[in-house]
C-alpha cells in the first residue's frame, strides 16, 4: 500500500501536459527587441556560420540576451530557457543551442570578427535610443569595474583578487552603454582613458559629440584634459592628493573656505607639468574623527573647467554616481556581469559585450514599451512585477493563445501596442 506523503499545506502537485510558462512578460520583451531588429541586425553585422549546418549568430545572441534580462546567470542557465517550450513556441525559437555550443560560439566570437559585430549592433541600439531623447551633445561617464573571476588564465587586479577590469562608458542622459572595452585584471584603471574617451565618441551618430566628461580619477592625466580644452569639452574630474595638490591645498586661506552641515568647499587654479591651460581645483574637506596618531582632515579634490559655483560642480560630479557607479552596478548585478562564464578571456569579452547589449535593450524596453512609473524601475523589479508573471499557451481557431491572469491583461495589450508603434516610427538605424 501507497504511503501518503506527509506536507505542511492542504495540496497536491500533479503533472500537466499542458503549454505553461512562467515567463509570459520575458515574451513582451521578446517581441519588443525582435520588432526593433535585434535578428536583421544580427544577420547584417556578425560573421556568417562557417558550414550550412551551423547556427546563425541570432540562435546564440536572441537566446542569451532573453537569459540575461529574465535573470539567468551562467550558460547552464539556458537549459531553463530551452525548457519553455511555450516562451519558444510564442517567440518562434526553433533552434536553440546547447550550452557547449554556445561556450565554443563566444570563443570563436570573441578572437574573430564577431566581437566588432557586436559591437556595431549596440551602437544601432545606443542610435535608437539617442533619437529618443533628442539631443546631440552628451555627457560621458566612465569607469573601471573590477570582475573577480576565479579562471586560471585571469590575471590579478590591483585590488588584490583575480578577475578582470573593464572599462565602461556610459551615456548620462540616455542611460545606456555607449562602448565598452573589456580588459585583462592586471591593466591599471588609468590605462589608456583618453584612448577609450575618443573611442566612445567615434561610436555615437553623426552629428552628435562627448560635450561633456566625468571621470574618476583615474582620468587625472594632462593628456586628457588637453584633448577636452582642444575640443570644447567640458570636465569634471576626480583629483589626486599628491605633493603639488597638497601644497596648492593648503596654500587656500582660510578665509576660502565655505562651510557646510558636514564639509567645507573651497577651490583654486592648478596644473600640471604637462597641462596646456590650468583648470579649477575644488577641495572638499571633511573633519576626520580624532584618531589616535592622525586627526588631520580627509581631502576630496575635483579638477574641472567649467564655469559656475563651486558647489555646482560638485553637485554635478557627484551625480555620476548616479549613473556610472549605478549603471554598472546594474550591469553586473542586474545582468549577471558580476560572473564570467568562460575560462579564455576571449570568451567572456563576447560574453560582457551580450550582457551590454541586453541592458541597452532593456533601457530601450522601458522608455519605449513601458509607461509612466516604470522607467525608475530596475531590471529585477520589472522581472517581478512583469517578466515572471505565469502564462498558459493554447491553440484556438489555428492561432496561439497565451492567456494570462485577467488582471495583467490590459497591461500586457497596452506594452503590445506601444512595441509596434516602436517598431513602425523607429526603422532600425
Amino acid at each position: 500500500m501507497r504511503e501518503l506523503a506527509q506536507t505542511v499545506l492542504p495540496f497536491k502537485v500533479e503533472a500537466t501536459e499542458e503549454r505553461l510558462t512562467a515567463n509570459a512578460g520575458l515574451a513582451l520583451f521578446g517581441e519588443f527587441i525582435g520588432g526593433l531588429g535585434l535578428k536583421r541586425w544580427l544577420t547584417t553585422e556578425m560573421p556568417k556560420p562557417g558550414s550550412a549546418r551551423g547556427y546563425a549568430a541570432n540562435a546564440f545572441v536572441t537566446p542569451l540576451v532573453l537569459m540575461l534580462t529574465g535573470g539567468g546567470r551562467s550558460l547552464e542557465d539556458l537549459r531553463t530557457l530551452k525548457n519553455d517550450t511555450a516562451l519558444n513556441q510564442v517567440l518562434k525559437q526553433d533552434v536553440l543551442p546547447s550550452t557547449d555550443a554556445v561556450g565554443d560560439w563566444l570563443r570563436r566570437t570573441g578572437i574573430g570578427t564577431g566581437l566588432d559585430g557586436l559591437d556595431r549592433i549596440n551602437r544601432r541600439a545606443v542610435a535608437t535610443r539617442i533619437r529618443q531623447i533628442g539631443i546631440k551633445a552628451h555627457t560621458l561617464d566612465g569607469d573601471a569595474s573590477q570582475i573577480v573571476a576565479e579562471k586560471e588564465a585571469a590575471h590579478f587586479t590591483y585590488k588584490g583578487e583575480q578577475g578582470y577590469m573593464p572599462m565602461i562608458g556610459h551615456l548620462a542622459e540616455a542611460g545606456v552603454v555607449i562602448y565598452d572595452e573589456f580588459r585583462e585584471g592586471n591593466i591599471a584603471p588609468a590605462t589608456q582613458n583618453l584612448e577609450f574617451i575618443q573611442a566612445c565618441e567615434t561610436r555615437l551618430p553623426k552629428g552628435h559629440r562627448i560635450a561633456q566628461v566625468r571621470l574618476d580619477s583615474a582620468g587625472y592625466q594632462a593628456d586628457l584634459f588637453n584633448y577636452c580644452e582642444d575640443t570644447g569639452k567640458t570636465f569634471a574630474i576626480g583629483g589626486r592628493l599628491d605633493a603639488p595638490t597638497l601644497q596648492a591645498i593648503a596654500e587656500i586661506p582660510e578665509t576660502s573656505w565655505k562651510t557646510y552641515a558636514d564639509c567645507a568647499v573651497a577651490e583654486t587654479v592648478h596644473s600640471m607639468g604637462e597641462t596646456k591651460k590650468a583648470f579649477r581645483l575644488i577641495v572638499v574637506k571633511y573633519p576626520r574623527q580624532a584618531e589616535l596618531f592622525d586627526d588631520a582632515p580627509k581631502y576630496h579634490v575635483i579638477a574641472s573647467n567649467r564655469v559656475e559655483s563651486a558647489a555646482d560642480t560638485l553637485i554635478w560630479y557627484r551625480q555620476r554616481g548616479e549613473v556610472s557607479e549605478n549603471g554598472i552596478k546594474e550591469l553586473k548585478i542586474g545582468f549577471g556581469m558580476e560572473r564570467m562564464p568562460c575560462g579564455q578571456f576571449a570568451a567572456n569579452a563576447a560574453f560582457f559585450r551580450i550582457g551590454v547589449i541586453a541592458h541597452n535593450l532593456f533601457v530601450l524596453f522601458k522608455h519605449s514599451a513601458l509607461g509612466e512609473g516604470w522607467q525608475r524601475h530596475q531590471v529585477a523589479t520589472v522581472r517581478w512585477r512583469l517578466f515572471h508573471l505565469p502564462g498558459k499557451l493554447v491553440r484556438h481557431a489555428g492561432a496561439w493563445v497565451l492567456k494570462i491572469a485577467s488582471e495583467n491583461l490590459d497591461l500586457f495589450q497596452r506594452i503590445r501596442a506601444r512595441s509596434f508603434a516602436c517598431a513602425t516610427a523607429n526603422p532600425s538605424p
